[in-house]
């Protein structure tokens, strides 16, 4: 299944107004941790799977890649990319992240951010990019948490009061389809097992470098103090893994 909520006109209108989609990076909680994984970029091809508004291209232009290409299946998204983007060397492509393909080793670095949670197969994933990647390329990714997909009511328990009680986890083990909800929308999103993500990169020939669970920099803690509820679960997963260089054999 591809899904593209952000399309819809309503979906979109309200994705708008999140902090993230605000103020860009500094406005997601998990950018200082995911940007210190991001390896040099100068004179690099980077591709970015999801690339919603464009955020995370031209960050990587800031830091001098050669070149960018941003996928996502929103148009809509894609036209708010484009309309904050002026260069030349960013390019921005309308396609469902299952069916990319390029050439063997046409990038040095593959990111993503928050997508691979709404795509069926991180397995068929893991194998394309393994394939566009140059060997010793980087391939950096965040997903919604396991212990956060896990259930269709990915929400607290709360007592009678309102206040938060726990995070509940349930059928972590039965991994698939989770119909859920979203800025008030339903969506569809799919839960794997922290052991799927590492052994589907495993198994595809990357070699694991760095695993994160980020928490708030204390600067979004000033700024936000009802985030400190995320030290009591984690809500994302990073991963930054390092296609196996072939001279090492």
């Amino acid at each position: 299944m591809k899904q593209n909520k952000y399309d819809d006109a309503k979906f979109f209108s309200a994705y708008e107004k999140m902090l993230r989609s605000v103020k860009g990076l500094e406005g997601a909680g998990e950018w200082h941790e995911f940007k210190a994984l991001i390896p040099d970029l100068q004179n690099k091809n980077v591709l970015d799977l999801g690339c919603g508004f464009g955020w995370h291209c031209r960050y990587a232009r800031e830091q001098h890649a050669s070149s960018v290409v941003g996928i996502d299946i929103s148009e809509r998204m894609l036209q708010k990319a484009r309309e904050m983007t002026d260069d030349p060397y960013i390019s921005y492509i309308k396609m469902p992240i299952e069916d990319i393909h390029f050439s063997d080793s046409s990038f040095d670095v593959v990111i993503s951010s928050l997508a691979f949670h709404y795509i069926q197969s991180f397995e068929a994933i893991c194998k394309k990019v393994h394939d566009c990647l140059k060997p010793g390329g980087t391939f950096l990714f965040s997903v919604e948490h396991p212990i956060f997909t896990s259930r269709n009511e990915q929400d607290w328990y709360y007592d009678e009061q309102g206040s938060r009680l726990h995070w509940p986890v349930d059928n972590y083990q039965a991994e698939g389809l989770r119909e859920t909800v979203f800025l008030n929308e339903n969506v569809f999103k799919y839960h794997r097992t922290l052991s799927t993500y590492m052994n589907n990169l495993i198994d595809a020939g990357f070699v694991v470098k760095t695993v994160r669970e980020p928490i708030p920099s204390e600067e979004m803690l000033q700024s936000f103090p009802e985030m400190k509820d995320e030290f009591r679960r984690p809500m994302f997963l990073i991963i930054s893994a390092e296609k196996i260089s072939s001279n090492i054999f």
